[in-house]
C-alpha cells in the first residue's frame, strides 16, 4: 500500500514545479494592454488598404489619445483627412473598465454624430481589416488565458498566449472564438496574433514591426508599422505611424463628440 503513494508524491511535486515554471499569462497580457498607453499622445497615422489582388487605397489620418484619471482606460479620436471620400470622417473611442467603452463615428456626408453599440466593435473599422474591438483594445477581465510557451519574433523572445472568451456575449461582440498572441518578453508588445472566428475557423493573422519606446519616463512602447490580414477574404490593413508625440497635456475637451465634427 506504501509503494503507490510514494511513487504518486513525486508525480504531485513535479506536476506542481511545471506549472509554477510558466509565467502567468494573464499577468502578461495586463502589461500587454497598458504599455502603448502613454499619458496623451498625437500621431499622424497612415492607412493602406491591399484587396485581394494587390489594388492599394491609402488613407491619411490624425489621431490624438489620452490616459483617463483611473490610470487604465484611454480615450482615442482619430481623423480621416484624405482621400476625399473618407475626409471628414471621425471617431471617437473610450474605454470604460467598468462597463461598455463608448465608440462614436462622425459621418460628415449626414452630418450626424453617431453611437455604435457594443455588438459593433466585431465591426470593420473604416473599411479595414481591423475592427473596431482591434483599435480600442480587448478587455483583459473579458478572457481566460493559457500559457503555451516560449518562441522568437523577429529576433525578439515572446510569450505566447491563447485566449479564450469567457461567455458567448464576449466572444458575440468581438467576434472571435479564439485568440493566439506573441508578445515580446522585453516590452510586452504583441507582434505577432491568430485570431479565431466563433465557428473556430481561422479568420485573421496580425504582425508588428519597428517596435520603438515612445516614452522613456513610462517606459511604453509602440510599433510603427502594424498589419492586419483576412484570411478568409485575401484582404489586408497596413498602419504606419508617422511622426508621434507624447505628454502634451491634452484636454478632455478634445475627446467629445462636439470635437468629432471640427474639421482639424
Amino acid at each position: 500500500m506504501t509503494r503507490p503513494l510514494s511513487f504518486a508524491v513525486p508525480l504531485c511535486l513535479i506536476a506542481a514545479l511545471a506549472s509554477a515554471a510558466d509565467p502567468d499569462p494573464t499577468d502578461i497580457v495586463r502589461k500587454n494592454f497598458m504599455v502603448g498607453k502613454p499619458r496623451d499622445s498625437k500621431g499622424a497615422i497612415t492607412m493602406t488598404l491591399i484587396s485581394k489582388d494587390g489594388a492599394k487605397r491609402v488613407r491619411a489620418t490624425s489621431s490624438i489619445s489620452k490616459r483617463l484619471a483611473n490610470g487604465v482606460d484611454q480615450e482615442r479620436l482619430i481623423r480621416f483627412l484624405e482621400p476625399a471620400d473618407v475626409k471628414g470622417t471621425a471617431t471617437l473611442l473610450i474605454e470604460h473598465s467598468d462597463g461598455d467603452d463608448d465608440i462614436w463615428i462622425y459621418l460628415p456626408a449626414l452630418r450626424k454624430v453617431r453611437r455604435l453599440v457594443a455588438n459593433n466593435k466585431k465591426d470593420s473599422f473604416v473599411g479595414t481589416e481591423f475592427s473596431y474591438g482591434d483599435i480600442i483594445g480587448h478587455r483583459v477581465d473579458d478572457w481566460t488565458y493559457a500559457y503555451v510557451g516560449a518562441d522568437t519574433v523577429d529576433g525578439a523572445s515572446t510569450h505566447v498566449i491563447e485566449a479564450t472568451p469567457k461567455s458567448p456575449a464576449v466572444a458575440t461582440t468581438s467576434g472571435y472564438g479564439k485568440r493566439k498572441m506573441w508578445i515580446r518578453a522585453d516590452n510586452f508588445v504583441a507582434v505577432k496574433g491568430d485570431y479565431w472566428d466563433t465557428d473556430g475557423s481561422p479568420v485573421k493573422s496580425f504582425s508588428a514591426h519597428d517596435v520603438r519606446e515612445i516614452d522613456p519616463v513610462e517606459h511604453k512602447f509602440q510599433a510603427f508599422h502594424l498589419e492586419m490580414k483576412n484570411l478568409q477574404t485575401g484582404h489586408a490593413t497596413q498602419i504606419d505611424v508617422g511622426k508621434l508625440d507624447v505628454g502634451l497635456g491634452l484636454g478632455d475637451e478634445q475627446f467629445t463628440e462636439r470635437y468629432l465634427e471640427k474639421d482639424s
